[in-house]
């Protein structure tokens, strides 16, 4: 890669995000951030130390003196990262649901998003990145080469979270009930105070509903080709 190459995801939630992003950037040799697992880092924070996820003083307070860094996986690692949390890896701890449904609690505290998209922009300065999350494109890095909106149909977002559900961590839920729960976390991401859900102007919306991980990449990499960014 000869020049500097900043790629933004954004998207609904179980739009294929994480994912794409993580096959992107091990394709591209990218450093791939997972800002979503940046907020859930906070909400675990506030739950093992007993702060109600609302009460953004004690969340900010916590967060300040709290250090959140990404490394490489593990071999065979299903994120594509290692997450720190004050020199503990907690990539597989934040992935509960109590810590999977703080997350968006957390999220909806402006004081918060700042200084994580702060902490965000920090960590792709001067830097060729893949990141991924709900106001990447919008807030955190705007002036990215690539923005992509990637989403699907609700039906094929809820079914597969709800094969994510099943394969990550053990939880078998019907899919009328996880089409309830995604499209309760579609209002709250659309609807919060902070920096709520939405498609940039100059983003490239991607519908992966009828793709293939792999039809997905390629797609991705065919846009890169044709904006000179490859």
């Amino acid at each position: 890669m000869k020049k500097l190459l900043q790629i933004a995801i954004d998207g609904p939630v179980a739009g294929g995000k994480t994912t794409i992003a993580g096959l992107l950037a091990k394709k591209l040799s990218l450093l791939f951030v997972d800002t979503g697992a940046m907020y859930r880092a906070v909400a675990f924070l506030g739950l093992r130390h007993n702060v109600d996820l609302k009460d953004e003083k004690g969340i900010v307070a916590l967060l300040k003196k709290s250090k959140i860094e990404f490394k490489q996986p593990k071999k065979g690692s299903l994120w594509g990262y290692s997450i720190f949390l004050n020199e503990e890896e907690v990539t597989e701890k934040i992935r509960n649901p109590q810590v999977s449904w703080g997350s968006s609690v957390v999220a909806t505290l402006p004081r918060v998003r700042k200084i994580l998209v702060g902490r965000q922009q920090e960590i792709a300065q001067n830097k060729s990145v893949i990141m991924e999350g709900r106001d990447i494109t919008t807030r955190v890095l705007p002036n990215a080469g690539l923005k992509i909106f990637l989403t699907a149909s609700i039906q094929e977002r809820a079914r597969r979270r709800k094969k994510q559900l099943e394969k990550e961590q053990g939880i078998k839920k019907s899919l009328r009930q996880v089409l309830r729960e995604t499209k309760k976390r579609d209002r709250q991401d659309t609807q919060r105070e902070a920096d709520p859900l939405t498609v940039a102007p100059d983003a490239w919306v991607l519908d992966t509903t009828n793709l293939t991980l792999n039809q997905v990449v390629k797609e991705i990499l065919d846009k890169l080709k044709e904006k000179k960014l490859l």
